[in-house]
C-alpha cells in the first residue's frame, strides 16, 4: 500500500519494547523503593503513573491529528525526547509535586510513543495486510515486563532508584530514538496522503459523531476496562479463595503470559469474522471468563487456568482496539480519529488498577468485584452487537 522504510516494523516493535519498558513498566516496578526512601504510600506513587495515562489519552486526540498532517518519524521522535526528559526528572525530582509533574510529562511522550501511534503508522504502512504486523507489535510489545522489569528490579536493587532512572533515560534515547529517527517515514506517501495532505475536520467529525462510533468506542473502553481491574486484580481475587501469595504472584504472571500467547490467535478470527461479530465473540468470551472468576469457588489451578483465558482475550482486545476503526471507516484520517477513538479506553486502563480495590471495598471482597464487572462487560457485548 505504501512506501516503507526498510527494517520500519523491526525498528518499530523495538521502540515499542522499549517505550513501554521504561515508560509504563518500570513505575510499577519501582514503587517499593521509592516509597520506602520518600516515605509516600504505594498508592500515592502508582498515581503518578495514573495520571499519566490520562495525559497521554488526552494529548493522543491532537497527536492523532499530527500524525495524520506530518508524518511519524518527527512526532515519535520528539515524544521519545519528551520522554527522556521525563525519565531524568524523575530520577532528580526532589518531591512529589516534581515527581507527579515527572509522570505528566511522561504521558505526553506516552501519547506519542506507545501502541496507537504505533498503530497508525502500522495501519497506514500496511492497510488491507495491517492485521499480522498489528499483532508482531503487541507480541513484542507485550514482553516488554518480562523483559525489563526483572532487569530494573535488579539494577534498582544494586543502585538504588535515582541513579538507574538516569540509565533508563540513556537507555530510551539510545534505543527508541534511533529507531524513529532513522527507520520511519518523513511524511506518509500512501493512498491516504494523495486524497488530502491535511486531516478534514469535517470527515472526521463525521466519523467521531456517528452513533455507531460512539456505541463501539463505549463497548470497547468498558471492555478494556472490567477485563484490566479484574486480571490486574487476580492476586487478592485468588487469596480470597485461598491461596497462599506466592501461588497468587505465579497466576498474575500467567495471565500476562495468556494474554501475549491469546494474540497469536487473532488473525485466524479476524480471517474467519466480520468487526461486528469478532467484537461480539471477544466481548462474549471475556464476560464468560469474568463470571467464572467471580462464580467459581475453586481449585485453585482451574481459577489461574480461568484467569490465563480472560489474559488472552483481554489480548486479542487488544488488537480489536487497533482495527476498530480502520475495519469500519477505513484508513483516512486515522491518526486523527484514532486518537479520539482510544482516549476514553486509555482513561480506562489507566483507572482500572485502582478501581478494582475500591469497587472491592465497597462491595464485599474481589469475588463480588467481579461480579459486577462481569455484568458491565455483558452490557458492553450486547452494545457491541449495534456496531
Amino acid at each position: 500500500m505504501t512506501d516503507r522504510p526498510r527494517g520500519g516494523l523491526i525498528a518499530l516493535c523495538i521502540a515499542e519494547l522499549v517505550s513501554w519498558g521504561l515508560l509504563y513498566y518500570s513505575l510499577p516496578v519501582a514503587v517499593e523503593p521509592i516509597s520506602q526512601d520518600m516515605e509516600w504510600s504505594h498508592t500515592v506513587v502508582t498515581a503518578a503513573l495514573s495520571l499519566g495515562l490520562v495525559v497521554s489519552a488526552i494529548a493522543g486526540i491532537r497527536v492523532g491529528k499530527l500524525l495524520d498532517s506530518y508524518g511519524p518519524r518527527s512526532i515519535m521522535s520528539l515524544g521519545t525526547v519528551i520522554g527522556v526528559l521525563a525519565l531524568l526528572i524523575v530520577a532528580a525530582a526532589p518531591n512529589l509535586l516534581v515527581f507527579y509533574l515527572a509522570w505528566v510529562l511522561a504521558g505526553f511522550a506516552q501519547a506519542a510513543t506507545l501502541y496507537p501511534p504505533a498503530f497508525a503508522v502500522v495501519t497506514r504502512w500496511y492497510g488491507a495486510n495491517r492485521v499480522k504486523p498489528l499483532t508482531t507489535i503487541t507480541l513484542v510489545g507485550g514482553l516488554a515486563s518480562t523483559v525489563f522489569a526483572p532487569i530494573i528490579a535488579w539494577l534498582i536493587d544494586s543502585y538504588g532508584w535515582r541513579p538507574i532512572y538516569v540509565v533508563l533515560a540513556v537507555v530510551l534515547a539510545v534505543t527508541a530514538l534511533p529507531m524513529h529517527l532513522f527507520f520511519l517515514n518523513r511524511r506518509w506517501t500512501d493512498e491516504a496522503s494523495t486524497v488530502t495532505e491535511k486531516p478534514s475536520p469535517a470527515q472526521i467529525r463525521t466519523v467521531t459523531r456517528d452513533p455507531r462510533f460512539v456505541v463501539l468506542q463505549i463497548a470497547v473502553a468498558a471492555s478494556t476496562f472490567t477485563l484490566f481491574a479484574v486480571t490486574i486484580n487476580i492476586i487478592p481475587l485468588i487469596i480470597e479463595r485461598g491461596a497462599d501469595y506466592s501461588i497468587a504472584a505465579i497466576a498474575l504472571g500467567l495471565v500476562g503470559f495468556g494474554q501475549v500467547t491469546g494474540r497469536f490467535f487473532y488473525p485466524a478470527l479476524e480471517r474467519r469474522s466480520s468487526p461486528r461479530s469478532r467484537t461480539v465473540i471477544l466481548f462474549a468470551a471475556g464476560a464468560v471468563g469474568l463470571w467464572l472468576l467471580a462464580l467459581v469457588p475453586g481449585p485453585i489451578w482451574l481459577l489461574i487456568g480461568i484467569g490465563m483465558l480472560a489474559g488472552g482475550v483481554r489480548g486479542c482486545i487488544t488488537l480489536l482496539q487497533a482495527t476498530a476503526v480502520s475495519d469500519r471507516w477505513g484508513t483516512k484520517n486515522f491518526g486523527a480519529i484514532n486518537g479520539v477513538f482510544v482516549a476514553p479506553i486509555t482513561v480506562g486502563t489507566a483507572l482500572a488498577p485502582a478501581a478494582g480495590p475500591a469497587l472491592a471495598g465497597l462491595v464485599g471482597g474481589y469475588p463480588l468485584m467481579a461480579i459486577v464487572m462481569a455484568g458491565l462487560l455483558t452490557a458492553a457485548t450486547a452494545l457491541a452487537a449495534k456496531s
